[in-house]
């Protein structure tokens, strides 16, 4: 079993979409993400206006100015309509119909891998995808974060085609400014800066690098947004093949595993279920979704099967 190795042609562009994913493929999944539907908290609450919000810290714009009323909160006369008219006024509002969606992809080193399927990479990129055309086809504004080892890339919610493809293009080019180095504590901490609040926010990784710090952040960010956290991974992550040598090699490392050493085999294979574990549990803590995705299932029917409509 050896791993997909990323290849390319002599041009600089990638063979095929098993390595590295390519805007064509990203607008072709316009397709499927029209049977998909986005995540539909049950917990609704009740705001003034004509609506009933579903999201927490739903924004709320204005409508109409009308004659005060017996029972009226006070806080919303509308003093400048009141003093022109010489009666009192009050301001009514009605809830935002477009809800900002916000995509956080994980490209990061150890996400340029796998063993079969596509490599993590092309998978998260693949359910970003997906997820920036539902949220188009249900009227909602796109923005996203791409991040690597050495940026990070915000974009601001959007509407419309201009605003998924804008979000398509970072996540094939990946340009801008590069840092030191970006940690996955300095990713959350970024997130809850940018993710306004009401905000229905993906977290697309591996999510190597999760810590104390970044467990604050997230807390944070799931005080006034709705946070869904998908985990993708190897097969091979998860488990060792039970014979043979397999040796496992990047830019900076070298490492040679001897799966036929039953102690190490288990110290691996616990390594990876204790990290699965940690992600779900601080789901469950903080009442997130989590969904668990491996490079050969097919990005469409996890959608479809795990998110929740309402």
């Amino acid at each position: 079993m050896i791993p997909l190795k990323k290849t390319l042609d002599s041009d600089g562009t990638a063979p095929n979409d098993l390595v590295a994913v390519r805007l064509k493929t990203l607008i072709d999944l316009a397709g499927p993400a029209a049977s998909i539907k986005l995540l539909r908290p049950s917990n609704r609450a009740q705001q003034s206006g004509n609506y009933l919000s579903r999201f927490k810290g739903r924004g709320m714009e204005f409508d109409e100015a009308r004659l005060y009323q017996p029972g009226d909160d006070i806080r919303s006369i509308d003093w400048r309509v009141t003093a022109r008219t010489g009666k009192t006024h009050t301001k009514i509002f009605r809830e935002e119909r477009e809800r900002p969606i916000f995509i956080s992809v994980d490209h990061r080193s150890a996400m340029q891998f796998a063993t079969r399927g596509v490599f993590k990479s092309v998978l998260a990129a693949k359910l970003a995808a997906l997820l920036a055309w539902t949220a188009e086809n249900h009227g909602d504004r796109i923005g996203g974060q791409v991040f690597s080892d050495a940026r990070c890339i915000e974009l601001k919610p959007q509407n419309g085609k201009h605003g998924v493809l804008r979000f398509f293009n970072a996540l094939v080019k990946q340009t801008g400014q590069i840092s030191a180095s970006v940690t996955f504590e300095h990713v959350l901490a970024r997130l809850t800066q940018h993710a306004r609040p009401g905000s229905l926010v993906y977290i697309i990784s591996d999510f190597r690098g999760m810590n104390q710090q970044g467990e604050t952040h997230l807390a944070r960010l799931s005080q006034h947004c709705d946070v869904v956290l998908i985990f993708v991974y190897d097969l091979l992550e998860s488990s060792l093949p039970a014979k043979g040598r397999y040796r496992f090699a990047d830019d900076t490392r070298d490492v040679t595993i001897d799966a036929r050493d039953q102690q190490r085999l288990l110290r691996y294979q616990q390594h990876f279920i204790g990290r699965q574990q940690d992600i779900a549990s601080i789901a469950k803590k903080m009442g997130l979704q989590f969904i668990s995705c491996n490079t050969t299932e097919e990005p469409f029917q996890i959608l479809k099967h795990s998110l929740v409509g309402k």
